[in-house]
C-alpha cells in the first residue's frame, strides 16, 4: 500500500485561481485533480520539446542531413514557381 504524500501549498495570485477553476469546472473535476492533472501535463509537454530540441541538434550536426534539407528546400523552391 503507497503512503500518501504530504500536501504542497502554492500561492496562485488571483489569475492562478481563476485558470485552476476554469480548468477544473470544465473538466469537471475538483481543483485539485485540475491541479494535479496540470502539472502532469505540462511534464510532459516540456519533456517532448526538450526530446525534439536535441532531436534537431542532431539533426543539424548532420552534414549528409543538412545537404538533403538544403537541396528539399531548393526543389520547394523551385516548385513554387515566380511571385
Amino acid at each position: 500500500m503507497m503512503s500518501a504524500q504530504p500536501p504542497v501549498s502554492l500561492r496562485l495570485g488571483d489569475d492562478g485561481r481563476r485558470a485552476l477553476s476554469d480548468l477544473a469546472r470544465r473538466r469537471g473535476i475538483t481543483r485539485a485533480e485540475a491541479a494535479r492533472q496540470a502539472i502532469t501535463e505540462t511534464a510532459a509537454r516540456e519533456r517532448r520539446r526538450s526530446d525534439l530540441a536535441v532531436e534537431a541538434r542532431a539533426l543539424m550536426s548532420n552534414p549528409s542531413y543538412v545537404e538533403e534539407a538544403r537541396e528539399v528546400a531548393g526543389l520547394m523552391e523551385d516548385l513554387r514557381g515566380p511571385r
